[in-house]
C-alpha cells in the first residue's frame, strides 16, 4: 500500500449526527498534528454555538470559532460560525461570508470544500460526514476535480446517510470508510 502524501489542509462538514462523529474524529488526533482543519457543522443560524466549548476538552488540539481573515493555523481546528459560511480566502486566511444559505444552510459544507478546491488543489483532503441534506456533494466534486482527495463516512454507519450517499452517488470518492478507519488514516498524516 502506498504512503498518502500528507495534506495541506483537511476540510470537514457534517449535520445531523454530526456532533458524535466530529468528537469521536476530532478527539483521535494527537498533539502533534500539524495541519489546519476546517469544519462546518449544520448549526441553527438564530442562536450562538457552543460546539467549540464543547469539543474542545475532548481535543488535544485548540479548537475554535472562525474570525473572519484570520490566518490559517497549523495544528488547530476552526468552526464555522452560525449564520456564517466558512471560506478559505487563500492558502493562507479564511474568511466569514454572509452570501445566500446553500440547501437552506448556513454556514454550509459546499462553499467550504469548493474554496479550499480553488486555494489548495490537490493539497485539499475533504472528509463528508453523517447529514441529512445533500450539501457537500457539489464541494466533494470541486475538490476531486481540482485533484484533493475525498474520503465520505461510510453511508451505512452514518447517522443521518443521505449526505455521504448522495455525495458518493454525484461525485464519487477517493475512500468509504467507517469513523475508525478516517481515525486510523488521519493518525498516519502525524
Amino acid at each position: 500500500m502506498s504512503t498518502l502524501r500528507a495534506p495541506d489542509v483537511v476540510v470537514m462538514g457534517a449535520s445531523a449526527g454530526g456532533v458524535s462523529a466530529l468528537q469521536q474524529l476530532l478527539g483521535a488526533l494527537p498533539a502533534t498534528w500539524s495541519i489546519p482543519v476546517l469544519v462546518v457543522l449544520h448549526l441553527p443560524r438564530d442562536r450562538p454555538s457552543r460546539i467549540a466549548e464543547l469539543l474542545d476538552p475532548g481535543c488535544a488540539l485548540p479548537v475554535r470559532e472562525a474570525e473572519d481573515k484570520q490566518p490559517l493555523e497549523p495544528g488547530t481546528v476552526t468552526f464555522a460560525p452560525p449564520d456564517y459560511h466558512l471560506l478559505v480566502e487563500d492558502r493562507s486566511t479564511v474568511a466569514l461570508s454572509v452570501d445566500e444559505p446553500v440547501m437552506f444552510s448556513r454556514p454550509a459544507i459546499d462553499p467550504l470544500f469548493e474554496s479550499a478546491a480553488a486555494a489548495f488543489g490537490e493539497g485539499v483532503l475533504a472528509i463528508l460526514l453523517t447529514g441529512a441534506s445533500s450539501d457537500g456533494s457539489q464541494g466533494v466534486a470541486a475538490v476531486r476535480a481540482a485533484g484533493g482527495q475525498a474520503w465520505l463516512q461510510c453511508p451505512d454507519e452514518a447517522k443521518a446517510s443521505l449526505m455521504p450517499a448522495s455525495a458518493l452517488k454525484l461525485a464519487g470518492a477517493d475512500a468509504v470508510l467507517t469513523l475508525s478507519l478516517i481515525c486510523d488514516r488521519l493518525k498516519d498524516f502525524t
